[in-house]
C-alpha cells in the first residue's frame, strides 16, 4: 500500500505516472494525516460526461514519462487538467506548469522574458538543420532534448565535427518531440549546480549537485540513484548513489543560502502557476548566475531532507493540507 484509504473524505489526488517516485511523498502525506490517492496516467479512461471527484489535484507529470513506457501520459494529462479546470477543481501545478515542464523552450523563453540570465540557445526541429545550426555556437557546446528530464540527450561536444559524427552514428538519440536544443557550454566557478526548492510560493532550501562526478544525470531522488562504478547495486537509500555508503553523495544541502534569486524564483513561480518546483542554476567562472531548468516534478533526497532545518516534504504536506481546508 502506498497510501492509506480515507473512505468518504475529500482527498489530495496526486497525478503522475511513476510509482517509484511516490513512496517518500506518500509517507509525508500519511505522517501529516493528509488524505490522498495516486492517480496514474498514461493508460487510463477519462469519461468527459462525468464530473471529477471533489478534492485538490496535484499534477506531478514528468517530462521523462515516455522513457518509462508511458508515451501518452503527457497528452492525457493535458486533457485531464483541462477537464479539472472546466469543473472548477483546485489544481496545484496546473496546465501552465505542465507546459513548462515538458518544454525547455517554453521555460527559457519565460525566464528570459522575466529578466533571468539563461543559456544562449538555438532550438532546432528535426535533423536537417542541426549541423548548420550548431555552428551558430562556439565550441565546446551542449545538446539536449527539449522535452527532457533525467539529463535526456544532454551531451557535451568539443567540436562541430564531433557533433556531425554523432548525428550520423547509431548511438544518436532523437528527442521525443523532435526538438533539439543547442546551448553554450557554461564553465562553472565550482563543479556544481544549485537547485532552489519552492513550495507554496516560498523558498525552502537549496541543494548542490556535484557535476564533476554526476555529469548531467542529477536527479536527487533516491529512486534515481546510480550505482557506483563496479557496483551491482541500485544505490543506497541514503541517496549516496553507491552501495553500502562507499560513494559520497552527489548532493549536499547548501546551508544558509541567501540570495535575491530565490525571491525572484518565487515571484516567477507565482506568475506562472507553479506552486511546487525546483529551479536550477549555474554560477559561472565569469561571474554569471545562469538559470537553465525548472523542474515541476521535483523529487527530494532523503539525506538532504534529514539535514535541512526546514525539510521540503513536510512543507508540501502542510501546504496541500491547507488547500484541502480552504
Amino acid at each position: 500500500m502506498r497510501h492509506r484509504t480515507y473512505a468518504g473524505l475529500v482527498k489530495v489526488y496526486v497525478i503522475h505516472e511513476n510509482p517509484d517516485w511516490f513512496a517518500p511523498l506518500g509517507a509525508a502525506l500519511d505522517e501529516a494525516a493528509v488524505p490522498h490517492e495516486e492517480w496514474l496516467l498514461g493508460e487510463a479512461v477519462l469519461d468527459l460526461d462525468e464530473p471529477p471527484p471533489a478534492g485538490v489535484f496535484w499534477s506531478r507529470m514528468s517530462a521523462s514519462a515516455h522513457t518509462r513506457g508511458h508515451p501518452y501520459a503527457k497528452d492525457q494529462t493535458r486533457g485531464v487538467l483541462a477537464w479539472l479546470a472546466a469543473h472548477g477543481r483546485r489544481v496545484v501545478n496546473g496546465r501552465a506548469a505542465l507546459e513548462l515542464e515538458v518544454s525547455k523552450v517554453d521555460q527559457l523563453v519565460a525566464l528570459r522574458a522575466a529578466g533571468f540570465d539563461v543559456p544562449r540557445t538555438v532550438a532546432v526541429a528535426g535533423t536537417t538543420e542541426l549541423a548548420a545550426a550548431a555552428r551558430k555556437l562556439p565550441s565546446p557546446f551542449v545538446s539536449k532534448h527539449n522535452q527532457g528530464g533525467k539529463g535526456l540527450g544532454v551531451r557535451l561536444f568539443a567540436t562541430h565535427d564531433e557533433f556531425d559524427d554523432y548525428l550520423a552514428a547509431p548511438e544518436y538519440e532523437p528527442p521525443v518531440d523532435g526538438i533539439t536544443l543547442l546551448q553554450e557550454y557554461l564553465v562553472a566557478a565550482q563543479p556544481r549546480i544549485t537547485r532552489a526548492e519552492i513550495v507554496g510560493g516560498e523558498f525552502v532550501y537549496a541543494i548542490t549537485a556535484d557535476t564533476a562526478r554526476g555529469g548531467f544525470q542529477l536527479c536527487p531522488a533516491d529512486a534515481c540513484a546510480i550505482p557506483a562504478p563496479g557496483s551491482s547495486g541500485s544505490g543506497g537509500s541514503d541517496g549516496s548513489g553507491g552501495s553500502g555508503g562507499e560513494e559520497p553523495s552527489l548532493f549536499a544541502l547548501r546551508e544558509d543560502f541567501e540570495h535575491p534569486i530565490t525571491g525572484r524564483y518565487a515571484e516567477f513561480a507565482g506568475r506562472h502557476g507553479i506552486e511546487i518546483a525546483g529551479f536550477e542554476f549555474i554560477e559561472t567562472a565569469d561571474g554569471r548566475l545562469v538559470t537553465y531548468d525548472i523542474n515541476t516534478t521535483t523529487n527530494y533526497n532523503a539525506a538532504i531532507e534529514a539535514a535541512a532545518p526546514r525539510p521540503a516534504l513536510p512543507a508540501v504536506a502542510s501546504y496541500l493540507n491547507r488547500l484541502l481546508g480552504a
